[in-house]
């Protein structure tokens, strides 16, 4: 075997892990290039201006405390309790369980949606008080948040059904959820903005019935699982208080990366118009790698991790950890580097039609190239996180993401200046670098050895291999044509990335990176049973 080539054995853990991906990735992956097309349509429709940024302001309030309430905290702390019920517990008791939970959310979901529907006026002037100097802004603003709030009670269950499902070992249910979101926002620009006084109000119309739709589309997965069930008012369960005691400080630890955000809109809100409409265009891109891979990943991780921990095998669940954080960094290193030299011609490609044109496209990309550089910690940070939620000590998490808080405040507040909107997308990026080392540190106090070396070769031996990628889209960049027409830059764009990665996977052949081989498989038909043998 060559030097520094590694015998890669996947355990039978970790091949639930690499078959749930699939399912997570190929759903996500569906989520994206609608988003993409969503996108598009909303560049083409709308451009990058005060009216798109007070439609980004108002759909991320709601959908920051989706984040916080339902898709992140609410699923994160029911899946180890959850897992706990169906494995060592009678069906009538999982049941009653269940409906207890479901009851106790939509109680909380309803009171957050009339208070978040109430104080719109006041949550704006916290997160962007730059709005206040333009009066029809901010009341656009404060209508669409108003509108668009009862979708977190929707997505609140949907997310909550997501969670059971997971800990079901199904997982492409709750995954195709955002594409439905999508669908349903594409679906209500293309019918319904020709006809309305303010044509944005389609896309609030269009995330009620995207909420509604990821509700619906589990609903026939619940039901074949038996887990169809009607609330109850028992809010003494003693499961509540246990997963209150999880949600609370998983609120905290997600709520570390929710104040970047809130921290960025607000200090983007003061500058030049379009900067939020920048920041979210560049975020899109940079989602699409992270969400197809990192955070299905992390999705896949959490159940085996909870059954890990429920078992108290903390060197099963430290092998899950850096396991997942090799596959990673296995993917993140080289779309790093394709973003960072591709920006510019995946920016054009993607939104550089109608309102949206070179100016956006140059302000979109500067951003890109910023955040694409945390793409490795965004992933690995998401993913450390699910080990400290599936040993129940969320907490942990809590005191090191308000490290990552401070840390992105000071790179903000020094690189606005100089930078503009790029600097808060770099501050970005080291929040969750400093984030992801606290975790990793921590972690290894705690389950002990994680294989730092091997991360660390890792980490060298893809960036080794991603030399030619880098090559090859210099070569591109050399050569693009001066005044292409859009196929033509599809076409370009479409063959360097292809020959970009064949090279990459070449040289990881070369290198003997067997990350590679794992991701395989989730392709091969031959594995699709015996993965945990390899």
């Amino acid at each position: 075997m060559p030097q520094g080539r590694e015998n890669f054995k996947v355990s039978g853990s970790e091949g639930q892990i690499v078959r749930a991906l699939g399912g997570i990735a190929s759903a996500t992956l569906l989520s994206r290039l609608l988003g993409f097309v969503r996108d598009m349509i909303v560049a083409r429709a709308f451009g990058a201006g005060p009216i798109t940024d007070a439609f980004f302001v108002a759909f991320r309030i709601p959908n920051i405390l989706r984040r916080l309430l339902a898709e992140g905290a609410l699923s994160t702390a029911m899946i180890p309790v959850f897992t706990e019920y169906a494995s060592t517990r009678e069906r009538p008791d999982l049941l009653r369980m269940l409906r207890a939970v479901l009851g106790l959310a939509l109680l909380a979901l309803t009171v957050t949606t009339v208070l978040g529907m109430l104080g719109a006026p006041y949550i704006l002037r916290v997160i962007a008080p730059g709005f206040a100097s333009d009066p029809s802004q901010a009341a656009l603003t404060v209508f669409l948040t108003r509108v668009m709030f009862p979708y977190l009670q929707l997505v609140g269950l949907a997310a909550m059904a997501t969670g059971v499902l997971n800990s079901q070992g199904r997982f492409f249910a709750g995954a195709i959820g955002p594409a439905v979101l999508n669908v349903g926002m594409i679906g209500a620009v293309l019918l319904l903005a020709r006809h309305l006084e303010s044509p944005i109000l389609s896309l609030a119309i269009g995330v009620l019935v995207g909420g509604i739709g990821q509700l619906l589309v589990q609903i026939p997965s619940l039901s074949a699982c038996g887990l169809l069930v009607a609330p109850s008012c028992e809010l003494r369960h003693p499961a509540i208080a246990r997963i209150t005691r999880l949600l609370l400080p998983a609120v905290f630890g997600l709520a570390a990366v929710q104040v970047m955000v809130f921290f960025n809109t607000l200090l983007a809100s003061l500058l030049p118009l379009g900067s939020i409409s920048y920041l979210y265009y560049a975020d899109r891109v940079m989602e699409f790698p992270l969400g197809v891979f990192g955070i299905a990943l992390a999705s896949a991780s959490l159940p085996v991790m909870s059954r890990q921990a429920a078992a108290r095998d903390h060197g099963a669940l430290a092998g899950t950890l850096t396991f997942a954080l090799r596959l990673a960094l296995y993917v993140s290193v080289p779309a790093t580097l394709g973003l960072v030299m591709l920006r510019t011609p995946i920016v054009r490609v993607l939104f550089e039609r109608g309102r949206f044109g070179p100016t956006e496209t140059a302000a979109t990309a500067e951003a890109l190239a910023w955040y694409a550089i945390g793409l490795a910690a965004f992933a690995g940070s998401r993913i450390a996180a699910q080990a400290f939620y599936a040993l129940g000590e969320a907490g942990t998490a809590v005191k090191w993401g308000i490290v990552s808080v401070v840390a992105n405040v000071a790179a903000a507040t020094a690189m606005m200046g100089p930078l503009g909107h790029a600097g808060l997308a770099g501050a970005s990026s080291i929040g969750a670098y400093v984030n992801l080392l606290a975790l990793l540190v921590v972690a290894r106090r705690r389950l002990g050895r994680l294989g730092g070396r091997t991360l660390v070769s890792t980490a060298c031996r893809t960036a080794l291999a991603s030399l030619p990628l880098v090559g090859s889209c210099w070569l591109a960049l050399a050569l693009w044509p001066a005044r292409p027409s859009l196929p033509l830059d599809v076409a370009w764009l479409a063959v360097t990335i292809v020959v970009s990665g064949g090279l990459f996977g070449v040289a990881s052949v070369a290198l003997g990176l067997s990350e590679r081989t794992v991701l395989l498989r989730l392709y091969s038909r031959r594995e699709r049973g015996g993965i945990g043998e390899a």
